[in-house]
């Protein structure tokens, strides 16, 4: 998830290039733009690892998590990652079969829901998908996936790009784990109720922030960040009857990276509450491993959804070109 969204239309990326080759004692993270924002987790993980390494730790950031994964493809071997932070189980089974990811080293305690076993990714954070909405704008939110695509085609949603975007993605699979092989004829009726595709999270919030759609795609943690940061409860999650699809934002050390002592270390440090401390309140998503601190009570107040749907990550690999192109073709209709 991601933090100060209005702001990040506007911010400069500090990495946005490729890092140049190796200095000893560097660690290049490739990640997505709205973890490196100053508001963002980024700046307090640098420092924090840092202090702990006497390294020096880059950032280079991209628009979100499918495009960090196409963007390793596209360099493969030739990549100055280290590490790659950014990923989701929607996307480890296609960056497993890249041959560009080496097996972890040591790692923390985890505590993601089902618990977790992969020799090469790891996570750092999870949520839910959710359609946040407008209270003040907004009286009568949809109850039900059902309720989102059969609506009033006035009141609008932003959406992202399944392309780029992993909220994208998380949407698209949200709907076909519901509706199956009623996806396509689900995607033409919610069609007529999205304002905009943005490629990443961060336009189509800003978006949203903006007014300009009183619905948005994003997490059931999102409204933690306005209930502390704005002292507002004006944003809310619509809790959907059918269930809510779970994010696990994962890590994985890079087979060139495998080879810098310093991504074992960085992967031990991220499963510590040194990192898990870190991520409630900037990146504004519920911590992967231990804290060494209690969660802010706002954290409580947030939808805790009754069923949770994941789609295995090989049946994703299997048929997300075939699920996108039936989204490509339900939106150009």
């Amino acid at each position: 998830m991601r933090v100060k969204p209005f702001l990040l239309l506007t911010a400069a990326m500090t990495a946005s290039c490729l890092a140049p080759a190796h200095a000893a004692g560097e660690l290049t993270i490739y990640t997505y733009e709205s973890f490196t924002a100053e508001w963002g987790p980024g700046p307090q993980v640098e420092k924090a690892f840092e202090a702990e390494c006497a390294c020096d730790l880059k950032f280079v950031a991209v628009a979100d998590g499918v495009a960090l994964l196409n963007r390793v493809k596209l360099e493969g071997e030739q990549t100055k990652a280290d590490i790659v932070l950014g990923l989701d189980t929607n996307l480890t089974a296609d960056a497993r079969a890249t041959g560009l990811f080496a097996p972890h080293g040591p790692i923390g305690e985890l505590t993601v829901p089902g618990g977790w076993k992969d020799d090469i990714f790891v996570p750092y954070d999870y949520s839910y998908f959710a359609v946040v909405y407008d209270t003040e704008t907004l009286k009568n939110p949809p109850k039900s996936l059902a309720d989102l695509v059969d609506g009033d085609p006035s009141e609008k949603i932003v959406i992202q790009d399944p392309r780029t975007s992993t909220p994208g993605l998380g949407l698209l699979l949200w709907v076909k784990q519901v509706y199956g092989d009623k996806a396509p004829e689900a995607w033409k009726k919610l069609k007529q109720r999205v304002l905009t595709v943005t490629p990443g999270w961060s336009e189509s919030y800003g978006l949203f922030t903006k007014g300009e759609a009183p619905m948005v795609l994003s997490y059931t943690t999102s409204p933690a960040y306005h209930m502390i940061e704005d002292k507002t409860e004006k944003y809310q999650a619509a809790e959907f009857a059918e269930g809510h699809y779970m994010q696990i934002e994962v890590a994985g050390v890079t087979t060139v990276g495998s080879k810098n002592p310093l991504s074992e270390e960085f992967m031990a440090f991220m499963t510590s509450p040194a990192f898990q401390d870190i991520i409630p309140q900037t990146n504004w998503m519920l911590p992967a491993g231990p804290t060494g601190k209690p969660l802010n009570p706002a954290f409580d107040k947030l939808v805790h959804p009754a069923k949770s749907l994941l789609m295995a990550p090989e049946e994703v690999k299997k048929f997300r070109k075939q699920w996108v192109d039936e989204w490509l073709s339900a939106m150009s209709q």
